[in-house]
């Protein structure tokens, strides 16, 4: 091999290598709820958007609770989330100079086909709690800060209810992971409709209590602060964070259907 052709295939192979780590580096570290997660919704909806920007999506399913904190250590470049006041919180604290809402559905109480607590006959959620509560029906708890639980949390505090005994269990899991808890346990648990319905594995459990204005359940999409967390993939989390709510993300939110069911709702604001 003489020097020309060497110099020639070190210069390709060189290119090749650098295009190679371009195109690695062509993703973004989410942070988000095990509920979009577990509900199916990202593996339907990031396909969609690495086609049309050519950039991918990593997801880290936790708590919200857990997701602001990797937010807050600059270990994820996004987040996607559900706790509005807690949204708000972060962008005030200067961890994210904007906040998106992207979508919403609802939260539900699911507990055993035989209901001991009555509360399919509630007339609100603050009645259901309670009837959980005095009768000490065995009550399944995420448990683990995530905005599912904080939602739990908050109702059982307007309900004038502090849960505590034997009967009330917090786990410190995901939501799949209580479902099938409770499902095994015979117990209510408080849940987001999308989890619930992507559920496999329900048991005894069925959907009990629904409907009530209070059991609204907002997302929100947060773009962190390249002032407080430079080495961040700005530009790129940017882009997700904009296509949520572009008329293509927004689309392909409510496309989105388990057994027939739409489980998510776009509201871009």
């Amino acid at each position: 091999m003489n020097k020309t052709t060497a110099l020639l295939i070190a210069g390709t192979l060189g290119l090749s290598w650098s295009g190679t780590l371009l195109a690695a580096d062509d993703y973004i570290t989410l942070a988000s709820t095990t509920s979009t997660e577990n509900s199916g919704l990202f593996d339907a909806i990031i396909p969609t958007f690495t086609e049309e920007t050519g950039i991918d999506v990593r997801v880290v399913a936790v708590g919200t609770g857990q997701a602001f904190e990797i937010g807050r250590r600059g270990d994820a470049d996004s987040l996607l989330v559900h706790d509005t006041a807690g949204e708000e919180q972060f962008v005030a604290d200067g961890y994210a100079t904007e906040r998106l809402n992207v979508m919403y559905n609802d939260f539900v109480i699911v507990g055993p086909s035989d209901d001991p607590a009555g509360i399919s006959a509630s007339e609100s959620v603050t009645d259901a709690m309670q009837r959980i509560a005095e009768s000490e029906s065995p009550f399944a708890s995420r448990g683990d800060d995530s905005g599912t639980n904080r939602a739990e949390l908050r109702l059982w505090e307007d309900a004038g209810i502090t849960p505590q005994g034997e009967w009330y269990r917090e786990l410190g899991s995901g939501m799949g992971p209580t479902l099938n808890t409770a499902a095994g346990m015979g117990a209510y648990t408080f849940t987001d409709r999308a989890t619930w319905v992507a559920f496999e594995n329900p048991q005894d459990l069925t959907l009990l209590f629904e409907g009530d204005e209070a059991l609204f359940n907002q997302y929100g999409s947060l773009l962190l602060s390249a002032e407080r967390h430079p080495h961040l993939k700005h530009d790129l989390a940017a882009q997700w964070h904009e296509w949520l709510v572009s008329d293509e993300g927004q689309q392909a939110i409510a496309d989105y259907e388990v057994d027939g069911q739409q489980l998510f709702f776009p509201n871009a604001e």
